[in-house]
This record gives structure tokens, sequence and C-alpha cells, in this order.
């Protein structure tokens, strides 16, 4: 039996996991709106059998006027996937406080005004499911991921309190944490802060911790397997968690609430920085 066509939107679907989330839903049938700042100019329909619209998730008024479009043109929103991401690299220290914002903007700000912008149309029917992409990193940090570690943090913060204050609505939330993907999202990445020098204290750390990232993407899951769990998570209307992600992934967020904070972080530390690391106390032993 075919289950009922559902109207999606997909905010940050131009490359990546949003994109391969669109792909999945359109091919399943249901009604798939496609956004992204880079679809300005391009609105309509797609190959791929979704409608592309113009969504810049940092402009209220543009996540306003997308949720429009979506409900002009196919009434009401029945399930919106939030994947719009933004990542600075780069050390705590040396990650300034515009970069900073710029994440939070995308990450968390963004997702804050396009569900605000969706949920009078839900309130009033009772009825959506709200997908915002966390990610492993929403429960565990990494080196040199500062800033988007914090934004990730703070939409599992926002979303629980999301749930429950719209759990009485009719309202789901659910929280999708993917682990590394091949997801093709470099378009979104900047792979140094820009205050990030050669001469940095921290710039061989970084370069080791950020190709060990790369390595893991490399070699990460298929963003098709996640765009199938997303797609029938529309179609099922499950609420609740899903992390998609390796299982040393999901291991390392077991041990992270097991593990004393200081044996936690020195394992961590081990494997993202060890060869530097090692390198560096190497060389001083030589001064």
């Amino acid at each position: 039996m075919r289950l009922q066509a559902k109207t999606v939107l997909v905010a940050g679907a131009s490359s990546g996991l949003g994109l391969a989330v669109a792909r999945e839903a359109a091919r399943a049938g249901h009604r798939v709106f496609a956004g992204a700042r880079s679809y300005l100019g391009q609105e309509g329909d797609a190959p791929e059998g979704f409608y592309r619209l113009a969504l810049d998730v940092t402009d209220p008024a543009s996540a306003a006027r997308a949720v429009g479009e979506v409900e002009r043109l196919a009434g009401p929103i029945d399930a919106l996937i939030l994947c719009a991401a933004r990542i600075v690299y780069g050390s705590c220290e040396e990650t300034s406080s515009e970069e900073l914002r710029a994440v939070l903007d995308t990450n968390l700000v963004g997702v804050a005004q396009v569900v605000q912008a969706a949920l009078p149309s839900m309130r009033a029917r009772k009825s959506g499911l709200i997908v915002p992409f966390s990610s492993i990193n929403g429960l565990v940090g990494t080196p040199f991921t500062g800033a988007y570690v914090a934004s990730k943090h703070a939409v599992e913060g926002w979303a629980e309190c999301l749930r429950m204050e719209c759990g009485p609505f009719g309202i789901q939330v659910c929280v999708v944490r993917p682990g590394d993907h091949r997801s093709g999202g470099a378009a979104y990445r900047q792979y140094a802060a820009k205050a990030e020098s050669p001469d940095s204290p921290y710039a061989a750390a970084c370069a080791r911790g950020t190709a060990t990232i790369a390595r893991d993407e490399a070699g990460g899951g298929d963003p098709e397997r996640l765009a199938r769990i997303v797609t029938r998570l529309i179609e099922r209307g499950r609420p609740g968690q899903r992390t998609v992600a390796r299982i040393d992934q999901r291991l390392a967020v077991w041990l992270h609430g097991l593990l004393p904070t200081r044996l936690f972080s020195r394992i961590l530390g081990l494997y993202y920085l060890g060869a530097q690391r090692g390198a560096q106390k190497k060389k001083g032993g030589h001064t």
C-alpha cells in the first residue's frame, strides 16, 4: 500500500546531506521543496524531482518567503528538514567573534528562523514534523571545531525545549545526528580561521586534527543511506533521536558519559592529535 505523499521542505539542500535527503524524499513520491541560498534565480522544478527554492536561513524575511511559497504551491508543510550548516576550522583562540557569529547564525539562528516561520501553520492544524540536523559533535567536542561544536550543542538544547513546547500542539521534533558521511559538504567549510597563520602555536596540531577529520569523512557513511532513514522518518512520523554514525563514533559518545573528563579528553586528543603531539615532544627534547 502506497503511503500518502507529504509536503516536505528541506533547508540547506544545495549539496551534501541536504541534497541527498531532497532527492530521496522526491524519489519516494513526496512533494519536496529544496531550499538553498544558491538557488536564488534558479527556482523551479529540478531534474531530481524536487522544486528548487531560494532560501537564506540567516535572513528571517527569506525564511518567511520560502515557507509562504511552499504553502502557496503545495499546502501545509508536513515535514521540515533542517540541514543548513557552516563550519570554520581553527583554534578557539584564533577563531574570531565574527567567524563564531557566522557559524551560529547559520547553524542555530538559521534553524530557529525557519522553524518560527513554519510553526504557526503547524500549530493551527495540530500536525507537523520538525527534523533539525545536529551532529555527533552535538554531544562530543573535537579539537579545532569549536565554533561548529558550540552551534551543534546549542541545537541539541534548543530542540529539546522546542519538543516540550510543541508537543501539546501535535508537532513532533526529531533530532538527527549524522556522524562522518561522504557528504560533499566542502562548499560550507572554511578550513582555517582567518587569524590562523603558519606561525600560529596551533598550526601543526590544527593541520593534524583537520587531516584526521577529512580522512574520517572520506571513509564515512553513505549519504543515500542517511537519506533513506530520514525519508522513512518523514513517512512514519516517529519522534525521538536518530544517531547515524559508525560504531566507533557511537562508542565515543558512550565513553564521553562514562569516563572521567580528563581521561576522555586524553583519548580523544591522542586520536586527533597524537602523532603531532608526539612529534612536538620529540622536537622539544632536542632543544
